[in-house]
């Protein structure tokens, strides 16, 4: 993600949060979109442990058989971001965050993590040493 798009982002993710938190508590009332909100963060807290662990024992198989862990720790990072998404209240980001947790899902979202990291690696902003 380009560097000129965090401002607007920062600015229209939380408009459209409020304009949903608005539309859904006259849809369904304050104190139900109230209790959604936590719903989400604990779901989120569920999910990030039970996907976590996963992509942990997972990546300790690897490890054992000597292969490195590269996909599971993309998953990993998934795994965080999905989680911290759908802790902070909002509908919108909870989606992303939701869809970021589903394993079949967040394939999609590590294809365009490795596309990012190739592209640092080729204006070499990565430094790889082997010792």
């Amino acid at each position: 993600m380009k560097m000129k798009y965090l401002l607007p982002a920062f600015i229209i993710i939380p408009a459209i949060e409020i304009g949903v938190f608005l539309w859904l508590s006259r849809l369904i009332g304050v104190l139900w979109v109230v209790g959604l909100i936590i719903a989400t963060a604990m779901l989120g807290i569920f999910l990030a442990r039970y996907q976590g662990m996963e992509v942990f024992r997972r990546s300790q198989q690897q490890l054992q058989r000597g292969v490195p862990p590269a996909e599971e720790f993309l998953d990993g990072i998934a795994t965080f971001v999905g989680a911290f998404l759908l802790i902070i209240p909002g509908f919108v980001l909870d989606a992303a965050g939701l869809l970021l947790l589903i394993p079949w899902t967040r394939k999609w979202f590590n294809k365009q993590l490795k596309k990012i990291i190739m592209q640092f690696m080729g204006r070499n902003t990565i430094i790889y040493r082997r010792w």
